[in-house]
């Protein structure tokens, strides 16, 4: 029997790029997005059986209506990578992209997350990947402060779970992806420009895959990030904070 992965947010970036690598490993897909359109192009480009599942993930309604979708059926892997991020002043930033930002990246994020890791316990086993951020790992984000936040929760969730799974000996896996700029379709959404240069969405998945096998619980890729992350807890919080601020205002050519 065929592996099984679901993946949200589907339709570009790094979720198109989990489609293709799974495929190439033998998976069949579950691919949910809201753009039916991308979703029937890719998987009709995929070396793998596909099934399309378009959904609005913002709505409680459809993150209910996938997961009755995959009642009765075993899941291998499942990626919770659909999201999305703005940058501005907080005070000047639309409210209203704020909250469906915070329904999409936090309340739909966690509502997957119990409701898959339940199924997956049920089942016996099986891996549960949140995409996260290497924002998320920051005491603040000035300048992305909402988007910052949200990858904080992602990021604080998913490792309080994976140490809950490690003392109950489960074998269910937890983990959160971390990555820097990656070069997607992230910054039109977020009206941004990198001011670091970003790695290819390729590279960051074939890290997350290798992570996961090698069972870490937050994965960052690339050296550079992961050697910033962990540089980063010894400098003092205002520090980290200015320095975080100095960037975003790089990124609005500021």
């Amino acid at each position: 029997m065929l592996r099984f992965a679901v993946i949200t947010g589907a339709s570009s970036g790094l979720g198109a790029e989990f489609a293709r690598q799974l495929a190439a490993q033998g998976y069949a897909l579950l691919l949910v997005a809201r753009r039916t359109d991308r979703l029937r192009a890719l998987a009709a480009a995929l070396p793998a059986p596909c099934e399309v599942f378009p959904a609005d993930l913002a709505q409680r309604s459809e993150c209910e209506r996938l997961l009755q979708a995959l009642q009765g059926r075993r899941i291998d892997l499942f990626i919770n990578n659909a999201g999305f991020g703005d940058c501005g002043d907080f005070l000047r930033t639309d409210l209203e992209k704020d909250l469906a930002m915070l329904d999409v990246n936090v309340r739909a994020v966690h509502i997957l997350t119990k409701r898959v890791a339940q199924m997956l316990q049920r089942q016996g086993g099986g891996a549960l990947l949140n995409v996260g951020s290497a924002a998320g790992l920051l005491p603040g984000g000035p300048y992305m402060a909402a988007y910052y936040a949200t990858k904080a929760y992602v990021v604080s969730l998913t490792t309080a779970l994976a140490e809950e799974l490690r003392a109950q000996h489960s074998p269910v896996q937890a983990a959160c992806l971390c990555p820097g700029p990656v070069d997607t379709e992230f910054n039109t959404v977020a009206n941004v420009q990198f001011a670091l240069p970003g790695i290819s969405a390729a590279y960051c998945v074939r890290c997350a895959l290798a992570g996961l096998r090698r069972r870490q619980t937050v994965i960052v890729p690339g050296p550079a990030v992961a050697a910033g992350a962990a540089l980063s807890r010894l400098l003092p919080r205002r520090a980290l904070l200015a320095l975080t601020a100095r960037q975003q205002k790089r990124k609005q050519g500021r």
